[in-house]
């Protein structure tokens, strides 16, 4: 399989967000991304779009889906969105906002049956299983509700060997938002327990090109996740995406408007 190439867009209570470490920092609306980001442009340097809402409060499942409606409008890339899905209800909602796939967290460990439920409806690789993981001692462990709680590792490599998720997400929380590049060591101690190769996404910690090239030159790293809106301004997704082409790492390719180049 080709790598991929991800943006991460953040939404709390009605505002996109910068994380660090998890804990979150407002930088703007959907007015403010629309000024900034042409969505519509920036579309054709990425391989996908995930929009998370990681409201801590409410999870604003209404303002949420207007937010994924509003950027898949002429987004060319296809979107994951995720965050607060309860429900096979909840799930549907996302896929008529515009979501190709879902990305789902704490049910994964508080509710086993309604991944089986989603999938069964929208099929195995609708579903994104999002990892949030941090060092503990010489190894490390899994957790929810924003990195808060532990979860047992067995329940993960449980998840994985089964299959339930057609990809994973894996977020190092120590490294989020440092900029200081993504925890290849993490990716090491997963592939311990990925046996099956479900494809990995790995994010936090992405702050240049760099970065991204040695996450995708691991072999157990399938895409690599940005969500540093700030440091991605501008054509800072065309270059990042041209630096990794440059360096041999295979990427697709498509036909790109020339208003857009």
């Amino acid at each position: 399989m080709r790598k991929r190439l991800i943006f991460t867009l953040l939404f709390e209570d009605g505002y996109f967000v910068l994380s660090r470490n998890f804990r979150t920092q407002r930088i703007g609306d959907i007015d403010w991304l629309q000024r900034n980001y042409n969505f519509s442009r920036v579309a054709f340097f990425i391989d996908e779009l995930i929009i998370l809402n990681v409201s801590s409060t409410s999870q604003n499942k209404d303002a949420f889906c207007d937010v994924v409606k509003q950027v898949s409008r002429g987004c060319f890339a296809p979107i994951s969105a995720g965050g607060g899905i309860r429900s096979v209800e909840d799930a549907e909602e996302l896929f008529n906002s515009g979501a190709d796939k879902v990305v789902l967290n704490k049910a994964l460990y508080d509710n086993p049956q309604l991944i089986q439920d989603i999938t069964a409806t929208w099929g195995r690789q609708a579903t994104v299983g999002s990892l949030d993981a941090k060092r503990i001692g010489d190894t490390f462990g899994f957790f929810s509700d924003r990195g808060q709680v532990e979860q047992l590792t067995s329940a993960v490599q449980s998840m994985v060997c089964e299959k339930t998720v057609g990809e994973i997400y894996l977020t190092s929380i120590e490294k989020d938002g440092t900029g200081q590049g993504l925890d290849l060591e993490l990716v090491d101690f997963f592939q311990t327990l990925n046996l099956t190769k479900i494809p990995t996404i790995i994010a936090g910690g992405a702050g240049k090109p760099d970065h991204l090239i040695a996450a995708l030159n691991h072999p157990g790293v399938g895409s690599v996740a940005t969500a540093n809106l700030l440091n991605f301004v501008g054509d800072g997704l065309k270059s990042a995406r041209t630096q990794i082409s440059e360096s041999g790492i295979d990427l697709a390719t498509w036909d790109i408007p020339s208003t857009f180049i």
